[in-house]
């Protein structure tokens, strides 16, 4: 029942509900709320960077330039703050004022306050929003009463003939007593459309006022490109030294419980056929043939391991052949079109093939697929990989999960990975990575 409610309320059109929508009356409140903010803003700004610039010619004016731009600091983070609440825009917290490093003290964090570009972008964002500000409250307060006066007028028109001694709203007058007072039905009626429709209007207006203080505050106020370039790229170096780790890990575990053991029992077994060479040549025979089918498991083990960590089908003859060989060990038949005509750099070519390579032991493993199907192709600079199959479906990428691991793997060289899975199948995974040739 609250679906078809819900439903409903959204086939009203959206100029008709946005007068009366949350979030006009919240833009509304914002930009109401900009212009003491703003003028506070502004005063504190130009105050300090006066008094600091006229102090400059002793040292008082740097530490008072560092408290101008500290306090800029705080006021933009009250004005996020009131963004997120009212604006409902998230905007993340810009980077902190850092020392170098080996350098503590007033002196050391004053210097790196002044060369904080983003304290300055704060202290520039104070003295630009009051102008905005302003014309955003005249507009927005003007609009806002004039329409709702304008549309309510039959409403409260009873109160000029009997409190103030004129039969109407009077819109025109001159000094020889000539007026015109909107008082007949049609005037009435004219002027009761008339504010409707810009109380039709008055909304979208808001939010065009209010989406300009959403483009300043973003643009001033949050972190900059470069910084949350430089944060995703820890993020992304995160997780490729955990990957390399965790690989690391699994050979090391896998010489260790596989090959190593085996090499391990095939030096036993030698010795002890050694001692029985002479005494019993059958039984030294048959420990010797039985050494050297631990040889060939051991040799097997090692190339497994050896394709795990780099195969050589995919360093001598490139991604095609090698995906081939993996849809040849599939337990599903997998059928691979790749269309590359050159072949992308090595690591990237490496990521592309151990993708693949993780999709179809999924597909073997958990899918009950019948049927698979394998595309590598390049569009533009980036190299495409898409991986579908006709299982039960239900995949995700949600957190725990191998698509999760997989999908942060390929975020850490600007790769991504979509999963559409619904339950009941089919499954495709595409995964996007740059090309770097």
């Amino acid at each position: 029942m609250a679906i078809d409610e819900g439903r409903a309320t959204h086939r009203v059109p959206a100029v008709l509900r946005a007068p009366v929508e949350a979030r006009t009356w919240r833009e509304f409140l914002y930009l109401l709320l900009s212009l003491p903010m703003s003028v506070l803003a502004f005063s504190y700004a130009i105050t300090m960077v006066c008094l600091g610039a006229g102090l400059l010619i002793t040292f008082i004016g740097v530490p008072v330039l560092a408290a101008a731009l500290l306090g800029a600091r705080a006021l933009g983070a009250a004005e996020r703050a009131r963004a997120r609440g009212l604006l409902r825009v998230e905007i993340a917290e810009p980077e902190p004022v850092r020392p170098p490093k080996g350098r503590k003290g007033p002196l050391a964090w004053t210097g790196a306050l002044l060369k904080s570009g983003t304290s300055w972008r704060h202290l520039l964002y104070c003295v630009v929003h009051m102008p905005w500000a302003i014309t955003a409250f005249v507009v927005s307060l003007t609009m806002w009463a004039v329409s709702w006066a304008l549309f309510l007028y039959p409403a409260y028109m009873w109160m000029y003939p009997t409190y103030w001694g004129q039969p109407g709203m009077q819109v025109y007058g001159d000094a020889d007593g000539t007026a015109l007072y909107l008082d007949n039905p049609f005037e009435i009626g004219a002027t009761c459309a008339v504010g409707l429709v810009l109380v039709l209007i008055t909304p979208w207006i808001i939010r065009g006022l209010a989406f300009g203080d959403r483009m300043l505050v973003l643009g001033l106020l949050g972190p900059s490109r470069l910084a949350a370039r430089v944060w995703e790229l820890e993020e992304d170096r995160g997780v490729v030294v955990d990957t390399a780790a965790a690989d690391l890990r699994r050979i090391e575990r896998d010489l260790h419980d596989g090959a190593q053991a085996r090499l391990v029992a095939l030096a036993m077994d030698l010795g002890l056929a050694k001692e029985k060479l002479e005494e019993d040549p059958e039984a030294a025979a048959k420990m010797v043939d039985e050494a050297h089918g631990e040889v060939k498991l051991a040799l097997q083990e090692l190339r497994d391991l050896a394709r795990g960590i780099h195969p050589a089908i995919l360093t001598d003859r490139g991604l095609g052949p090698a995906l081939s060989a993996l849809a040849a060990r599939c337990t599903v038949p997998v059928r691979v079109e790749v269309d590359l005509t050159s072949r992308p750099a090595p690591a990237i070519e490496g990521i592309a093939y151990f993708t693949v390579s993780e999709l179809l032991q999924n597909i073997s493993k958990h899918s009950g697929a019948r049927a698979a199907r394998v595309d590598a192709w390049r569009s533009a600079n980036r190299v495409m990989l898409q991986v579908w199959d006709d299982g039960k479906g239900g995949a995700s990428t949600d957190s725990g999960s191998g698509l999760a691991g997989l999908a942060e793997r390929l975020g850490s060289v600007d790769g991504l990975l979509v999963v559409d899975s619904p339950v009941g199948g089919p499954t495709t995974v595409t995964a996007e990575l740059p090309w770097r040739g």
